[in-house]
């Protein structure tokens, strides 16, 4: 038993990938995010402070991901 209406199956793949897509996103906005481990949190606090110790030797998310796209 599907739980995919038919009207969904038939649709072309790159429009039940959009909306699954669109699904997800709508998830990740709703969803709180969990809480990190205590592990994570040590990896975290570890990477930002490598980052203030030495803010040349990386790059923000926005320059990488302008890289990335050719932007």
């Amino acid at each position: 038993m599907s739980l995919l209406p038919s009207e969904l199956r038939n649709l072309p793949i790159g429009d039940r990938l959009e909306i699954v897509t669109a699904l997800w996103d709508s998830i990740a906005e709703d969803a709180p995010a969990p809480p990190l481990t205590p592990a994570q949190q040590v990896l975290v606090d570890e990477r930002r402070g490598a980052r203030a110790a030495r803010p040349d030797a990386s790059r923000g998310w926005d320059e990488v991901n302008r890289d990335v796209l050719g932007e």
